[in-house]
């Protein structure tokens, strides 16, 4: 049986207070904070003191009280360090420079050369967009998330499998860090997502809580208990590639019929293919395609209709599943697909699951587009890089030692 540690419960209780006060959008008392948590007023106080100590939190000002002394305002301080987030698509790596209070400051959409996609490429690749992106504050830069597709086991940084480009047990955190001079920390967009929801998004409001990522690849995220779930080797949530439809077709992980071969942007493409093979919809790409097919929705063409209605049942029919496993209170669905459907292809959905589910813990669950309005996947990375930060013993330990030191000296 898995225990925590006094330290995993410190770091643990060190991610609650600063999600609180980044939840706050503002300002927010230690007293709010301990009301947000359910944590002591003493574990709050001690956890603020320690994120003051390293610069991370601030006080500005306090509250305008009614009675009683004032409570002391506090806010995370942009300025104390930078976050770089990398997210690894088919097509191109994006990568965002963030300050402490998840601003984008800079962006680079970097093209992949489909004849360039060895392990060796992208790691020139990424080395140059978060150069791009870092310019001259080097120093500053606490840490770099890197996103990449497919299988991650993120304690060595190993690609274990990436379905876009074939990779298997790639050392590629070994081989960005001969080419980044920053602490690197990888895993997969639906973790990504995931954490950005948790951070950032619906997360703030629920416990239990599923992400659907929906773009070329597909994939869930599952929090459980305000808590990321991994499983034994990283690979839960690995949703896209459960069977939807027996000898169906053909998905790029070698195996048929996964939910990703028809609810990914490749399948939705391949669907308008069969619908109508002569589409004007049909791009050289497919994000081009997804984004055509919702412009043309508006104006109520049958064949897109019965694309996005078609997709729907299909999506639908995949997340009764996913309602009837986990009970969530939420499901959050983003990324390219949702962006670009979003409505309308939920209202399908979740006539169909409705159908397919449990009527109980259907009735439970709020199914509904994600609100971050930044690529949750590069900033969900950013984010891999503050919990790496936060969780650093060096960093933290010295505060401890410190304040131990006063306490002892006469």
């Amino acid at each position: 049986m898995f225990h925590l540690t006094a330290r995993d419960i410190r770091r643990r209780n060190r991610f609650s207070v600063l999600q609180a006060v980044y939840a706050a959008e503002g300002h927010i008392s230690r007293q709010e904070i301990a009301t947000a948590t359910g944590l002591s007023f003493a574990t709050v106080g001690n956890m603020i003191t320690e994120l003051i100590d390293v610069g991370v939190l601030a006080e500005q000002g306090h509250d305008a009280s009614s009675g009683g002394r004032p409570r002391a305002q506090l806010v995370v301080n942009p300025g104390r360090g930078l976050l770089v987030g990398v997210d690894i698509a088919e097509t191109a790596v994006d990568v965002e420079l963030f300050d402490l209070s998840m601003t984008v400051l800079r962006s680079a959409h970097l093209p992949v050369d489909p004849s360039a996609t060895k392990p060796h490429d992208l790691a020139d690749l990424i080395a140059h967009g978060v150069a791009e992106v870092v310019g001259a504050d080097v120093e500053r830069v606490l840490g770099v998330g890197v996103s990449v597709p497919g299988l991650v086991e993120p304690e060595g940084g190993v690609s274990v499998f990436s379905p876009y480009w074939s990779w298997r047990d790639v050392p590629f955190r070994t081989m960005l860090s001969e080419r980044v001079p920053h602490r690197l920390f990888l895993d997969n967009p639906l973790k990504a997502s995931t954490v950005a929801e948790l951070w950032f998004g619906a997360g703030r409001d629920v416990d239990d809580l599923i992400v659907v990522t929906l773009r070329a690849g597909v994939g869930v995220g599952i929090v459980v208990d305000g808590s990321l779930y991994r499983g034994v080797s990283n690979s839960a949530g690995e949703w896209g590639h459960t069977t939807l439809i027996l000898d169906g077709r053909l998905c790029r992980c070698g195996r048929r019929g996964c939910v990703e071969a028809y609810v990914g942007a490749p399948g939705i493409v391949e669907t308008l293919r069969e619908i109508a093979p002569d589409s004007p919809l049909l791009k050289a790409d497919d994000a081009d395609t997804i984004a055509a097919l919702a412009t043309a929705a508006s104006d109520g063409g049958k064949a897109v209709a019965d694309v996005i209605d078609r997709t729907g049942r299909y999506l639908g029919v995949s997340i009764a599943t996913l309602i009837n496993l986990f009970n969530p209170r939420t499901i959050v669905f983003g990324n390219l697909v949702a962006t670009h459907l979003g409505e309308r292809l939920l209202q399908t959905a979740r006539r169909v699951a409705a159908e397919q589910a449990f009527s109980d813990p259907f009735n439970r669950v709020t199914l509904r587009l994600s609100a971050l309005t930044d690529n949750p996947v590069t900033l969900g990375a950013a984010t891999f890089a503050l919990e790496g930060f936060l969780a650093d013993r060096e960093t933290f330990g010295s505060v401890g030692a410190r304040r131990a030191a006063k306490t002892a000296a006469p």
